[in-house]
């Protein structure tokens, strides 16, 4: 059945609407609303902006908890403390040894390339050497971060544990 919707009381703007479109009713508004959320969830990929836990891929054990932050369109990271509890280096490159390492950024300028990050340079404070690096996402927890000279066959990878 067809109902007849008359606006501005004249007839001669009449339009017949099918009965499923004469109202929005609450319950349709909120299946519409819960349809949409689930869409947009679906497509949302998981980001590595948040606290991870260093491990070091030499010798398994944890090294620092880095914050990964996004500026400007990019992601970085800085060092939040050393671990096992601490805030200096050691041993570390001349330049970093004994210092406070709190708030040094480590990860520059990656950039998301698909389901990765990559463009960007990690820095090694143990030896002070910066290398090109992509990193991407193994599930919500966990990070693979390789740093590499030259082709990302010349490097290693280290896995780090997202931070609850």
């Amino acid at each position: 059945m067809a109902a007849l919707s008359i606006q501005d009381d004249t007839l001669s703007q009449a339009t017949i609407l099918p009965d499923s479109m004469k109202i929005l009713t609450p319950g349709r508004a909120l299946g519409l609303f819960a349809l949409l959320f689930a869409a947009s969830a679906a497509f949302a990929q998981p980001s590595p902006v948040g606290v991870w836990r260093t491990v070091d891929d030499e010798d398994g054990e944890p090294k620092s908890h880095v914050e990964i932050y996004e500026q400007g369109g990019k992601l970085f990271g800085r060092i939040q403390t050393l671990l096992p509890e601490g805030r200096t280096c050691s041993p570390c490159a001349d330049e970093f040894e004994g210092s406070d390492m709190r708030g040094v950024v480590i990860l520059r300028d990656m950039e998301q390339d698909g389901d990765g990050w990559e463009g960007g340079t990690i820095r090694d404070p143990k030896t002070g050497r910066t290398y090109r690096a992509k990193m991407s996402l193994d599930g919500p927890n966990l990070l693979r971060l390789r740093g590499f000279v030259g082709f990302s066959l010349l490097g290693r990878t280290q896995v780090w544990e997202r931070v609850q």
